[in-house]
């Protein structure tokens, strides 16, 4: 018995589902990378979401970082005790806390960055230069 063509299945004619399957996928080859330099996903989710920036409230960086804020919240203690970051209030509104990476967390996080990028340009080396350009274009426009 042949096996119906996949794309005629709705899970691979789902947007929902090709993207997540598609991040799943390259997320966990690059995780690897991620727990051998002795970070948990969600502190280099964090850093990599703080690093190039001038600082992010910890509902900013909940989104930035697409983990929940209850979450971010556990982790950015031990990321401060290791010196990776600071915690403030900030100036605008005192309940709230701002988070900047410091020189040893951009550091830390910058390798893996450089890193990612080079895992990234891999995968779209799979893609016509100019397809893998608006793909990710039309990606952050959906995000938008």
């Amino acid at each position: 018995m042949s096996r119906p063509d996949p794309s005629t299945r709705f899970v691979h004619r789902y947007l929902a589902s090709v993207l997540a399957r598609a991040s799943h996928q390259i997320s966990e080859e690059f995780h690897v990378e991620v727990r051998k330099a002795g970070l948990t996903v969600t502190e280099w989710r964090i850093l990599g979401s703080l690093i190039e920036g001038e600082g992010e409230t910890v509902g900013m960086l909940a989104d930035l970082a697409v983990t929940k804020q209850p979450t971010i919240s556990k982790v950015l203690p031990r990321l401060e005790a290791e010196g990776y970051i600071t915690l403030r209030s900030s100036r605008a509104d005192r309940r709230q806390t701002l988070v900047q990476i410091t020189p040893k967390g951009s550091r830390l996080i910058g390798g893996l960055c450089e890193q990612a990028m080079e895992h990234q340009r891999r995968l779209l080396a799979k893609l016509d230069p100019d397809h893998a350009d608006r793909l990710v274009e039309m990606l952050r426009e959906i995000v938008r």
